[in-house]
């Protein structure tokens, strides 16, 4: 596991950090680079995966700091991995537009639970948090956003896609759903299912990215925001279909 491998760089870390050192660097081409915090942790009992692009500055810093913590009371570092997933996984504003979202298509339902903020705290054991790029990935220093380069176009994102993802879809239960977050992610996911790793059916795709920046998205999304009161980046129709095909996908499992 690659947390031996940089366990001494991630307990002499000192936070907060402005950028990860390149202690922790796994690989770089060109613009990309590619870094290591402790998100290798699989929940194979998950009923459903909540895939985003890759972890950012703000989710590896959390990850890393609770990793450190854990080490430094040397705790088995299978509690560690799990801990630092657990706790960085969809930090910040974005949990809290992810939970509405998911509450709001009903998810809650299907999985036998009151509230989808449970999965973030008493009913972790059914969800499992991912992205389809595991460890977290930057473009000329910032956080990368899935649209430059392309995933699928990139062969070393390709390549860490099919490593890492592929490595998970193949330990989870065929029963598993899968939530994309963008449209990005699904497109990873149905490239994924059309190299067999995962049956079309189990992507749940159409949900408005949780990010801040979507909020209008978001609102428009969840009935809150009228069509007319929506900016011209906007497009309802497309939200609109999205919606309905994602409601009616869940609905009919």
């Amino acid at each position: 596991m690659l947390l031996s491998k940089f366990r001494d760089s991630i307990e002499n870390l000192t936070f907060p950090l402005n950028e990860l050192p390149n202690s922790l660097l796994l690989q770089e081409d060109q613009s990309l680079t590619i870094y290591y915090a402790p998100f290798d942790y699989i929940n194979l009992s998950a009923k459903i995966v909540i895939c985003g692009i890759t972890p950012g500055l703000q989710q590896a810093q959390i990850a890393l700091q609770n990793a450190q913590q854990q080490l430094s009371i040397n705790a088995p570092l299978d509690v560690v991995y799990k801990s630092s997933k657990e706790t960085a996984s969809f930090a910040g504003s974005m949990r809290k537009n992810l939970i509405r979202m998911l509450n709001y298509i009903g998810l809650h339902e299907h999985l036998g639970i009151h509230n989808c903020k449970e999965l973030f705290s008493s009913r972790k054991d059914l969800v499992h948090y991912t992205s389809v790029l595991r460890y977290p990935v930057f473009v000329n220093g910032k956080n990368y956003s899935g649209r430059t380069p392309k995933m699928l176009n990139s062969p070393l994102l390709r390549n860490v896609i099919e490593q890492y993802l592929g490595d998970e879809l193949c330990q989870l239960s065929p029963d598993t759903l899968y939530l994309p977050l963008g449209d990005s992610v699904a497109d990873v996911l149905y490239f994924m299912a059309d190299n067999g790793y995962i049956e079309r059916n189990q992507i749940l795709a159409g949900m408005p990215h949780p990010s801040g920046a979507n909020a209008e998205r978001i609102a428009f999304f969840l009935g809150e925001k009228s069509e007319n009161s929506l900016s011209i980046k906007t497009n309802p129709d497309i939200i609109l279909e999205k919606k309905r095909l994602l409601i009616n996908t869940l609905s009919s499992l």
